[in-house]
């Protein structure tokens, strides 16, 4: 089996690091025109020439609109909504109005956004994928970390609405669910969760990893390999799944 992108154009959010970078990357190297955003112009720029950057924050609907109107011209086929914030690792009711705003709109808002310009250019062409970012946390609870929880599941819902929306217009929609995944967010995840309970970091790393059957992490190409296999012609009737890499997570954080 060999996937193969040629011919296909891709929007990929907050592709400056992490997730999104190596989604971008793989999927350049893969044959597809590439276009990604992100808030850090030095992520943007330290990515391959090929791919086309636009310094943006995905909380703003005009910016997003400004790229959408140079990029659906040429045509659009793929659309990953990427970007994310880990909010606030606090106790609900010491989290600020803006903390839970502001996770919220990157979250889940900026999906909305970006779904909004593409399912128009989608229907007319008959054809079009979406994959959301989801997270174990958009599948089951995640004590400390209440608005990332809440945008989570609403991508879940999201997503499972527009398949059944959009899936008669032959656009598919799907939800990865990423692990414990290795990188510098997943970092200040730990630092977070060792700072609220006051334990060493290297002990909340373990409780992470023996969270998930496998009691591992993943590594942020394993993610980027998926949405390519699932944007791809092989993918082609599949719509409506939220798909883990993650080692199966049993729970997002045993707490001892």
């Amino acid at each position: 089996m060999k996937i193969s992108l040629e011919g296909k154009r891709a929007f990929v959010t907050a592709g400056g690091d992490g997730m999104g970078r190596t989604t971008a990357i793989t999927m350049a190297e893969l044959g597809a025109e590439v276009f990604t955003c992100d808030i850090d112009a030095a992520g943007l720029g330290s990515l391959p020439q090929a791919i086309t950057t636009f310094q943006c924050d995905v909380t703003d609907s005009d910016a997003i609109d400004e790229i959408f109107d140079q990029i659906v011209p040429g045509g659009l086929d793929i659309l990953v909504n990427n970007a994310g914030v880990g909010g606030p690792t606090k106790m609900v009711e010491d989290i600020t109005n803006d903390e839970w705003d502001h996770c919220m709109n990157v979250g889940i808002t900026s999906q909305f956004y970006c779904a909004r310009r593409a399912v128009p250019v989608f229907k007319a062409q008959r054809s079009g994928v979406i994959i959301n970012m989801v997270s174990a946390a958009g599948i089951m609870g995640f004590p400390g970390r209440s608005p990332y929880v809440a945008a989570k599941w609403a991508v879940s819902g999201f997503t499972e609405t527009l398949a059944m929306e959009l899936g008669p217009h032959n656009i598919r929609v799907n939800g990865i669910v990423p692990g414990n995944v290795n990188g510098d967010r997943m970092e200040r995840v730990i630092a977070n969760h060792a700072a609220l309970d006051r334990i060493d970091p290297e002990e909340v790393r373990r409780l992470y990893a023996i969270g998930t059957s496998m009691q591992c992490y993943v590594d942020p190409q394993e993610i980027s390999d998926l949405i390519a296999f699932l944007v791809s012609d092989y993918g082609r009737h599949i719509s409506g799944q939220l798909v883990a890499v993650d080692g199966n997570t049993e729970t997002l954080y045993p707490r001892s």
